[in-house]
């Protein structure tokens, strides 16, 4: 009977740690101190930071150590924090996609839910977003050429600014003016002239 009982836990702890391997995976290896608890892995996690097998990412962040650094590391491990539930927006949607040049000094994020963490590093912004408006970028979620155009538009840059990024992405095919333009009439008034402009001299 002891014995039964001393597989089924080491059962248990494997499948905790299969799932947890699972969820690091989405984001490039990344997961939460969260998710080790959710799926029972504390000590399968201690014995990898002990052993060089899991290392530390952040405060309440780790990574398993086998999974190469990228470039992108950063949007991933963010995405791991907020469990998915976030998305690259605005700024930094705009820079991944290769839209005008507004290097942005702050990673920006849009959260439907979860705790933001304490860092000067994040803009998060709390929104709910449809799945049309989000494409993949592997272990991590952006917002798509056009939703990163109406959220700009919104947003405090320039007009000479957004006249670039849009002009970008007629430019290298990301969006047809057409699309931009229907999809604008959801905007604010203030907003929507301001994509009608970009839009004109694009043309």
């Amino acid at each position: 009977m002891a014995g039964d009982a001393a597989g089924r836990a080491l059962d248990s702890a494997d499948h905790g740690w299969r799932v947890l391997r699972r969820l690091a995976g989405r984001h490039a290896g990344f997961f939460t101190t969260r998710q080790v608890l959710r799926t029972g892995c504390e000590a399968r996690v201690r014995a990898g930071l002990g052993d060089g097998s899991v290392t530390r990412a952040g405060v309440g962040l780790l990574r398993l150590a086998d999974w190469p650094a990228g470039p992108l590391d950063e949007y991933a491990m963010w995405a791991a924090w907020f469990d998915g539930a976030a998305v690259v927006s605005h700024q930094s949607a705009a820079e991944l996609h290769g839209l005008g040049r507004l290097r942005p000094r702050f990673l920006h994020m849009s959260v439907g839910a979860g705790r933001p963490p304490v860092t000067p590093r994040l803009v998060v912004l709390r929104r709910a977003l449809i799945p049309a408006d989000l494409e993949s970028a592997g272990p991590f979620l952006v917002t798509t050429p056009v939703r990163t155009v109406l959220d700009l538009a919104e947003a405090d840059i320039g007009q000479s600014a957004l006249d670039e990024v849009v002009g970008d992405a007629v430019a290298i095919r990301r969006c047809h003016p057409g699309e931009i333009r229907s999809a604008s009439v959801r905007l604010p008034p203030r907003a929507a002239a301001r994509v009608y402009r970009a839009l004109t001299v694009v043309s």
